[in-house]
C-alpha cells in the first residue's frame, strides 16, 4: 500500500525504490497499450477506434502475463460544436468521439496475494484527434460542477481547465460521456468486489494524466462505496486546476504520483503556478509567480483563470541525464517511452542514472 501512495511515497522517491520503480513500469505498460492498440491511421474506415478485442487486447499489445482482465473500452468526446461545412471534412479532421483507454480488473490469484488487495486499473491514453487537440488549447479555468467553496474557506471554489473537463464530461446522443462510462463501470466492480480489500489505479499520459486526475477526483466524490485508496500514476501530465481543486484532493485522501521530465514543455503548461509556500507540492522548474507580490497583482492574476497549481507529489526525472537519449526534442522529452526508459534509470538526485540498464 506504501507503493500505492499511502503515505504520499515519503522516502522512495530520492532514491528511487526498486518496488516502487517497478510498479511505476508496469502501470505504465497498461498506458502502452493503450497506444498499441488506437487506430492511428486517418485513411482507415476505423480511424479513432480500438484495434484489438477487448479479451485479448493485453495481450495482442503486448501483455499477455500482467493478470488483469479487461472489462470496458472507454471513448472521450469533445464538446465543441463544429460547423455545419465540417461535415464535408475528411473523417479524421472531425471526428468528435474515439477510443481513449480501458478499465482492467486484477483475476490473478497470485497477484492479488502479491498486492494484497484486488487491483483495477483505468489506463487512458494521450492526445491524438484533432479535436483533442482543441480541447487542450482551452486553457483557461472554469468551476468544477458540485464542487461547493464554502468548505475550503474561499469564495473562488474549485476550478479546472475547461477542455479537459470537456472532453471528460461531453457526450453525444449514440456515445456517453466519459464521466458516465466511468461512474457505471466502477460502480459496477465494487458491486462485485466490495466486499474484499480493493484498490483503484489511474494512470495515463499527456492528456491522460489530466483525465486521470479528474476521474481521481470524481470517483472519489461521486460513488458512495469507492475504494480507499484511489491513486494516480501520472506520466508527462500537463496541469489539471487551481489550488483549491488541489485541496480538494488532497482532503478526499487522493493520491497523485507525477512522473516529469524536466526537459518536457507539457508538464509546464497550462498557464503558470503560484507559490504557495506548501513544501509537499515541488516547484522547480516550472513558471512561477512569487508568493511576496502584492496583493492587488496576485488578485489580477487570479482573474485572468490561468493560475494553476500542482497536484500531489512528483518524481523528477531529465532527458539530459541519460547518455542514451541524444538529439531530443519537444516530441522525444514528451514521449511515454522516454519517461519508461528514464523510470527505468532514474537513481537519485545525487546519482541519476544507473550505469547499466536492467
Amino acid at each position: 500500500m506504501e507503493y500505492q501512495g499511502v503515505r504520499n511515497w515519503d522516502g522512495l522517491l530520492d532514491p528511487l525504490d526498486d518496488n516502487l520503480r517497478r510498479e511505476i513500469l508496469r502501470y505504465g505498460q497498461f498506458v502502452e497499450a493503450t497506444y498499441k492498440s488506437f487506430d492511428f491511421d486517418p485513411s482507415s474506415p476505423s480511424y479513432g477506434t480500438c484495434m484489438f478485442p477487448r479479451r485479448s487486447l493485453l495481450e495482442r499489445a503486448g501483455l499477455p502475463e500482467t493478470g488483469y482482465r479487461l472489462t470496458r473500452n472507454l471513448r472521450v468526446t469533445s464538446g465543441i460544436q463544429l460547423p455545419r461545412w465540417m461535415e464535408r471534412a475528411p473523417n479524421w479532421v472531425a471526428t468528435q468521439s474515439s477510443w481513449i483507454g480501458y478499465v482492467a480488473v486484477c483475476q490473478d490469484k497470485g497477484e492479488i496475494s502479491r498486492l494484497g488487495r484486488r487491483d483495477v486499473v483505468i489506463a487512458y491514453r494521450g492526445t491524438t484527434t484533432c479535436l483533442e487537440w482543441l480541447e487542450n488549447l482551452r486553457a483557461t479555468l472554469t468551476h468544477l460542477p458540485g464542487a461547493g467553496s464554502d468548505d475550503l474557506g474561499s469564495s473562488c471554489g474549485p476550478m479546472v481547465e475547461s477542455g479537459f473537463l470537456s472532453l471528460y464530461t461531453s457526450g453525444t446522443a449514440g456515445s456517453p460521456s466519459l464521466q458516465h462510462m466511468v461512474r457505471q463501470e466502477i460502480s459496477r466492480l465494487i458491486q462485485s468486489y466490495g466486499h474484499e480489500p480493493l484498490s483503484l489505479t489511474i494512470t495515463g499520459h499527456s492528456l491522460g494524466a489530466a483525465l486521470a486526475t479528474l476521474t481521481a477526483y470524481d470517483i472519489k466524490t461521486t460513488l458512495e462505496r469507492a475504494p480507499e485508496l484511489v491513486t494516480v500514476i501520472s506520466f508527462g501530465g500537463p496541469r489539471v486546476g487551481n489550488l483549491k481543486f488541489r485541496q480538494l484532493l488532497e482532503k478526499q485522501g487522493t493520491k497523485v504520483l507525477r512522473i516529469v521530465n524536466s526537459e518536457d514543455l507539457i508538464t509546464k503548461l497550462p498557464g503558470f503556478v503560484i507559490n504557495d509556500s506548501n513544501d509537499d507540492v515541488p516547484y522547480n522548474h516550472s513558471i512561477h509567480v512569487a508568493a511576496g507580490l502584492p496583493s492587488w497583482i496576485q488578485k489580477r492574476v487570479e482573474e485572468t483563470q490561468l493560475m494553476y497549481a500542482e497536484v500531489g507529489r512528483e518524481l523528477r526525472l531529465s532527458s539530459r541525464d541519460s547518455p542514451y537519449l541524444s538529439g531530443f526534442n519537444v516530441a522525444t522529452c514528451h514521449e511515454l517511452k522516454t519517461y519508461l526508459h528514464l523510470v527505468d534509470s532514474f537513481v537519485s538526485s545525487a546519482c541519476p542514472f544507473r550505469a547499466k540498464l536492467q
